[in-house]
């Protein structure tokens, strides 16, 4: 496998660096975080001349590093490897495994010449009670499934080639090892049941794993389309389940979140400038692991299509929010949608997801929403036709898929 270069991640490790915080690597399992630490970063470190000695790296799940379980045997360890007064880079992976790690780093603060760094893959590390824990303390680098840019840069084959494959198994790293279609989905099913759901269900002391494993279908089925946790609730006990109460779906919803397995997108009204609290969409932090879910059943690209768009702008840094334009119609009021509200510092985009716009009654269907918007922030609609880029009359931009993906200034055409 071609090296993955994650520069993305790797740029905000060489800003953070030496800012008197604990750097939280944080993300799915298997999405890359300890490659990102290392090599790349203490790469990056040498590269800059920081000695082989200065930096203190434990990969705390092998066995000869059992002993540094203990936190007071891992810290004498640390502070045994402190040479000088210069600055030391100390870099634990899979941190979790030891008892009182909280103890650990809050300590190593204190000491002007370390700079911590940290990862770990279980669910209680990855929840996002670890930035609670070091409120204040910590400084956050989530770490994303490779998004198709990086994917297509370690892909062996073109780029069309390589969307029909990240379409279907996504953008975990090690999928690009996998040699044919049958390893790819076992790996995929198998990650799921034996890493994801398991450490959810330790975690959180899930009693009904059936009730959890229906909900991740649940949502795998209807990625892309708005819902909340009453609606699912009346599904399972329309379905027969009379001993479910909705707090129980509430708490797994939560599960799921704190777990980075989903992400929820709440929906915002954008003429009255405020949030609508119920219905909200949920989408796959990769869509690999939706479509394993579903055992590679419902492939409807329209939807995978929007997931795909919706990470990707997680990815650049945007907040992204579903939207509603409330217009009135022969007396009557109707709310529109849009896709995505991205929001990056003052910067704001209006983003639809459509596979084609083959005519001219389709695309004014297609911008109706931006249209009644009212505003002068740019408005965009994403095809999957690899087309050159150009604007409607009304003055929306229509952007090709790959053109989109790929290119990192692609809003700004």
């Amino acid at each position: 496998m071609k090296v993955v270069k994650r520069d993305i991640y790797l740029n905000k490790l060489i800003n953070k660096r030496e800012n008197s915080l604990i750097k939280i690597v944080t993300g799915i399992r298997r999405s890359g975080k300890s490659y990102l630490l290392d090599p790349l970063f203490t790469d990056y470190l040498k590269s800059i001349g920081v000695k082989r000695d200065h930096i203190i790296k434990l990969e705390l799940d092998r066995e000869e590093n059992l002993k540094y379980h203990d936190s007071k045997m891992l810290n004498e360890y640390i502070h045994s490897k402190i040479k000088d007064s210069d600055m030391h880079y100390v870099i634990l992976d899979e941190i979790q495994l030891v008892q009182g790690f909280e103890y650990v780093l809050n300590g190593l603060l204190y000491e002007k010449n370390i700079d911590v760094y940290v990862t770990g893959s279980n669910s209680k590390f990855l929840s996002s009670d670890i930035i609670t824990e070091f409120r204040g303390r910590g400084d956050q680098i989530k770490v994303y499934p490779f998004s198709f840019s990086e994917f297509v840069t370690a892909y062996d084959g073109d780029k069309y080639e390589a969307w029909n494959d990240y379409v279907v198994y996504g953008g975990l790293p090690l999928i690009l090892t996998k040699k044919n279609d049958e390893e790819k989905s076992q790996y995929l099913k198998e990650l799921f049941e034996e890493t994801y759901i398991k450490d959810i269900r330790e975690r959180n002391n899930i009693q009904r794993a059936d009730i959890l494993e229906a909900l991740i279908n649940m949502l795998a089925s209807s990625v892309g389309s708005l819902t909340n946790p009453k609606k699912i609730y009346d599904t399972f006990i329309s379905n027969g389940e009379k001993e479910l109460s909705i707090n129980t779906i509430n708490s797994y919803l939560s599960a799921l979140e704190d777990s980075f397995i989903i992400n929820r997108s709440d929906r915002y009204d954008i003429k009255g400038k405020k949030y609508i609290q119920t219905p909200q969409k949920y989408y796959f932090s990769d869509v690999g692991l939706r479509n394993a879910r579903l055992n590679f059943r419902q492939q409807e690209e329209t939807h995978l299509m929007e997931n795909i768009i919706y990470n990707e702008l997680l990815v650049r840094g945007h907040n992204v929010d579903v939207g509603v334009v409330e217009i009135r119609e022969e007396n009557n009021r109707k709310q529109l949608e849009v896709d995505f509200v991205c929001n990056l510092g003052n910067k704001r985009y209006y983003i639809q997801s459509a596979l084609a716009l083959p005519n001219r009654e389709k695309t004014i269907q297609e911008q109706r929403p931006l249209m009644n918007i009212g505003d002068n922030f740019k408005k965009i609609i994403v095809v999957k036709d690899n087309i050159k880029s150009w604007i409607t009359e009304e003055g929306i931009s229509v952007i090709g898929l790959q053109e989109f993906l790929l290119n990192k200034n692609s809003l700004e055409l």
